[in-house]
């Protein structure tokens, strides 16, 4: 085993390597991929994780305080829906996607004979995460999105903007947005009033509305739903349609294409558009937010008509395990401040990390960091798994969500907003605590951390708030009947624990889950509102039992190679979050986070010998 991480011998979280010092990333992707996989991926997870602790942290700083700026208008008085970006944002824009952090998992990248795994997409996702936490990350994960849905549904009339939303080469890339919110509708996405209509003469659909809450406003291959004629109201009569940036006549309006014009491109290259303003943000700078105007915009029907609100639910499955991965890296950037600066900052003549109360702290803000991984990619190898057999299967039928009942996809239904609602507010939490960490400074811009926190703060908005996110665990356990392979896979876990080192956790989180299956089964006997009253505790308890079982699976494979950290981390989240405390614990005599403080927090070396009970009073 290899030594702790001194993490005492950098200044600040930036300069060095995001994934050389996240040893829980490492871990999480190497359990996840194949070993072929690993070793592909690793050397260049290695580089990137170089440029974006370098180039892109550096840059995000500079773009925080210097973000897009929209001129809607020419010197004419002409429509021009330009965004002006800082030189660095392009630089960020040139580095990511031509490490390919969209393209590896659509496209076979060189030295392999086919696609990455998305579980490698949403790892990248988690180190850009470090440097831009939301801002660039947003347009990251939308272009995904995007070409997910295209290569899910579209019938090959999309081929060029498939093409180049997956391209390697930045000149020719394209990145997506999804124009999905109304003012009058929020998460009623069925309220949606944008209206599509066949022009014979033109080829193409021509949209009308407003589309309110539009991140990467300027994508240039932005998804939006509309209602054809004579559609049903609600979602069932919703369409998806792609809506170019440039005047489709002109063909793919690419990264090359637009920077080759002197500043903003010419009306005459522009669909027909109006880009309102853009939205003054708590955070999240980098991404420019607006409103749009579509006045018989061109736009291109995306498979089916009406299927638009069933296409949606199949995107949101990426991005808000996106958005979960974003999270966790955000988590683990937060993290890596703290460390750095509780273990050089000094306090009545000792470093802060010396003294206990500090000590509980970093312990659980790396628990959760590790509870809150494991989770996200867990969720995020079902979603490989399942993808990777719909791109085998002859015809596709996974990808539709009537025709799909495999224990994979019912699990997965139940995991993303799961995922997806707890990894949002540990994040916000995380942050906020590595601010208070830092003193005074936490607070001032010049320092990373508020931006941390700015940031996450939107994680549990975008994608569906928490609430939404609640109902749709109720959902998935009603039409999908999802607890049955959420049964039967926290069962096979729990029943192939064998060191005896976890038998009392595991023993724990056993209790729980059955205390959990018996809840599931009665909420499935009361009415609708009782059992939206008790969602979100729900949920949360799907989130804690289901990643016991998991980081105690961890651990036994770890104590198996005479590992102990893992074993220390699942006594620990276990023993937070499901286990019974008398007096709150305070007269419980565990001195857990002052004796495990180098393993869990500086990944110090502890073998399987060392983790046979908690130390309490009467131990030391």
């Amino acid at each position: 085993m290899d030594g702790p991480i001194e993490f005492g011998q950098f200044e600040e979280g930036r300069h060095c390597n995001y994934w050389a010092l996240d040893p829980t990333i490492q871990r999480e992707l190497r359990r996840v991929y194949t070993d072929g996989e690993f070793e592909w991926a690793e050397p260049r997870l290695e580089e990137f994780g170089e440029v974006v602790g370098h180039t892109i942290a550096d840059n995000a700083d500079y773009i925080a305080t210097h973000g897009p700026e929209l001129h809607s208008y020419d010197k004419h008085g002409e429509v021009q829906n330009f965004v002006r970006y800082p030189a660095e944002q392009f630089e960020d824009e040139e580095l990511a996607y031509e490490a390919g952090i969209v393209a590896d998992a659509f496209r076979a990248p060189p030295g392999r004979d086919e696609p990455m795994p998305f579980s490698h997409y949403f790892g990248m996702l988690y180190l850009l995460s470090y440097a831009e936490t939301s801002g660039f990350v947003c347009p990251v994960a939308m272009t995904a999105g995007a070409a997910h849905v295209l290569e899910t549904f579209d019938d090959g009339t999309l081929a060029e903007y498939y093409e180049a939303l997956t391209s390697r080469q930045y000149e020719d890339v394209i990145e997506g947005a999804m124009f999905l919110t109304e003012k009058q509708g929020g998460s009623d996405v069925g309220a949606a009033e944008t209206t599509a209509r066949y022009d014979e003469d033109s080829g193409y659909w021509r949209l009308t509305g407003e589309k309110w809450f539009c991140s990467n406003i300027d994508g240039e291959g932005t998804l939006a739903l509309a209602r054809t004629p004579d559609a049903p109201e609600g979602t069932d009569g919703l369409s998806m349609f792609l809506v170019p940036h440039g005047d489709p006549d002109g063909g793919v309006l690419t990264k090359g294409r637009r920077h080759a014009f002197d500043g903003a491109p010419p009306p005459a290259a522009l669909n027909d558009q109006y880009y309102r303003r853009l939205k003054d943000k708590l955070g999240t700078t980098a991404v420019p937010t607006g409103e749009v105007e579509f006045d018989g915009t061109k736009a291109y029907l995306v498979g089916e008509q009406e299927r638009g609100f069933k296409q949606m639910a199949e995107m949101l499955n990426l991005e808000r395990l996106s958005n979960a991965a974003g999270a966790c890296g955000i988590m683990g950037r937060a993290l890596l401040e703290s460390r750095i600066h509780a273990a050089n900052r000094e306090a009545f003549g000792k470093p802060i990390q010396e003294y206990p109360l500090m000590r509980a702290d970093l312990v659980d803000m790396t628990v959760d960091h590790e509870a809150a991984t494991a989770f996200t990619f867990e969720a995020a190898r079902v979603f490989s798994d399942r993808e990777r057999a719909v791109r085998a299967s002859e015809d596709g039928t996974a990808a539709d969500g009537e025709s799909d009942r495999s224990d994979a996809y019912r699990l997965l239904r139940l995991l993303t907003p799961v995922a997806k609602l707890k990894t949002a507010r540990m994040a916000i939490d995380t942050a906020s605590y590595a601010m208070e960490i830092q003193g005074g400074n936490g607070y001032v811009e010049e320092f990373v951390t508020s931006r941390l926190l700015r940031d996450a703060q939107v994680l549990p908005i975008w994608e569906g708030t928490e609430n939404v996110l609640a109902l749709d665990v109720l959902r998935a356990l009603d039409r999908e009947a999802a607890h049955e392979p959420f049964v039967t896979t926290v069962q096979e876990r729990l029943d192939g624990i064998e060191h005896p080192a976890l038998s009392d956790t595991a023993a724990t989180v056993e209790s729980e889950f059955h205390e959990l299956s018996g809840a599931m089964a009665d909420l499935a006997g009361r009415d609708a509102e009782y059992a939206q009253l008790k969602a979100k505790r729900l949920a949360r308890y799907i989130f804690d039992v289901y990643t016991g079982a998991l980081l105690l699976e961890e651990a036994d494979d770890a104590l198996a190679a005479d590992d102990g950290r893992m074993a220390l981390v699942a006594r620990r989240f276990v023993d937070r979050e499901l286990a019974d405390e008398e007096a709150r614990g305070i007269t419980d005599g565990d001195r857990f986070a002052v004796e495990y403080f180098e393993p869990i927090v500086h990944f110090a070396p502890v073998r399987a010998e060392a983790v046979a009970g908690p130390p309490v009073e009467d131990q030391s």
